[in-house]
């Protein structure tokens, strides 16, 4: 036992170092190069999925990424957008979510897998971002569709994880009732924090001191860990998705707290370099890379590509009104990249039985096609820049 936990340190020790340099290499997502190596060394027998303190930090790192994805939501950037951006927007998502659940009862899907589908995440967008530019217009139109895409898709995973650990109508109705107060809840404290921080704009000194003096050198990092953990602990309390608690903690600095950028990327750089990659190795080692021609799994993952791109580029239409054909088609295919929580839909399903093995592989074999499907089209897009401002 104790030879193995080394074997498992060591071994991801490597995968940490290493998947930043094939990352820029094969100009892959570093999580994609990071879900391939954990199933090349399960394959092997190097590490396992089933070692009880690589699944505990792997979860931790799975609650942590959901954290870093509320400090990337800007909710007051939404509210300076135009309001004509911001209504095409919800029409683009409302289309993509009503043909999600058309094709899904058309194709005769399981309840997991049509909430895949219409799934969008800014993580991988944010890569987009520093490759080609924040100022160009597609890719503020986008991250502003992403924000709400992925506010609207965590409350859809919570629903979905309240939906997966009951077993009545009532039970259900229950749960639903209390995450509605929760949010009411959530909602009122960030109308008083409003108010008190407009009145009393010292008070966020007082919680968060200036990094340059000594008695606040850490004092921003502690509060955000202290909020994350605290926001953990009462989902835990209230049998509610715990990966929503970890959310709202992170929605809550940077929606206070954005003016703090060392500390978004204090805590970007902790959790992308050390505890997020870990999570996604577990990934790959619960991923059995020899699996893949079998005809089943193939056949799922072939028609979920297949819906969730149809579907993004059908209601790409509602975005003609604010941009032209070609960069609607680059913000959709960058939207086209919900790695980090289709892994998170199969891991809460499998964790409560309500997916199969084979179901579960073409999830996370879709996840991965699709980032490398989705960045060499928006490379295609993208190779006459003058075209596209």
């Amino acid at each position: 036992m104790h030879s193995d936990s080394i074997t498992t340190i060591l071994a991801i020790s490597f995968v940490l170092v290493l998947s930043p340099h094939l990352s820029r290499l094969l100009r892959l997502p570093t999580a994609t190069i990071e879900i391939i190596f954990g199933s090349i060394l399960a394959i092997f027998g190097i590490i396992s999925a089933k070692n009880t303190n690589f699944s505990l930090i792997a979860d931790v790192g799975f609650l942590y990424l959901m954290f870093l994805a509320g400090l990337e939501v800007d909710i007051k950037s939404i509210f300076k957008m135009p309001r004509v951006y911001i209504v095409q927007s919800l029409y683009f998502l409302l289309v993509m979510w009503s043909l999600a659940l058309l094709f899904g009862i058309a194709f005769s899907l399981e309840t997991f897998l049509i909430l895949i589908l219409p799934l969008i995440s800014i993580g991988i967008l944010a890569t987009l971002s520093k490759e080609y530019g924040k100022e160009l217009r597609w890719i503020k139109i986008a991250f502003l569709v992403g924000t709400l895409g992925e506010v609207l898709s965590i409350v859809a995973l919570t629903i979905f994880e309240a939906y997966s650990t009951v077993s009545t109508t009532e039970e259900f109705i229950e749960k639903m009732t209390l995450l509605i107060i929760f949010l009411s809840t959530i909602v009122v404290l960030y109308l008083l924090f409003k108010r008190i921080f407009w009145w009393y704009p010292e008070f966020k000194t007082v919680l968060m001191p200036s990094s340059k003096l000594i008695s606040g050198r850490y004092q921003d990092l502690r509060l955000a860990i202290g909020l994350f953990f605290i926001m953990i602990a009462i989902m835990m309390q209230l049998h509610l998705e715990v990966a929503f608690g970890a959310f709202i903690a992170g929605l809550f600095i940077s929606t206070f707290f954005n003016y703090k950028k060392e500390l978004e990327e204090r805590m970007s750089s902790f959790g992308f370099g050390f505890l997020v990659p870990i999570f996604f190795i577990h990934v790959g080692a619960s991923f059995d890379l020899r699996i893949i021609f079998i005809s089943d799994i193939l056949k799922t993952t072939l028609l979920l590509l297949f819906l969730m791109f149809s579907i993004r580029l059908i209601a790409l239409f509602t975005l003609s009104f604010i941009t032209e054909k070609r960069q609607a088609m680059l913000i959709a295919f960058s939207l086209s990249m919900p790695l980090t929580l289709m892994i998170a839909v199969a891991t809460i399903a499998k964790l409560h039985r309500g997916i199969n093995q084979f179901d579960y592989y073409a999830v996370i074999l879709t996840s991965i096609l699709e980032v490398i499907i989705s960045m060499l089209v928006i490379k295609l897009l993208m190779r006459d820049r003058k075209e596209i401002t």
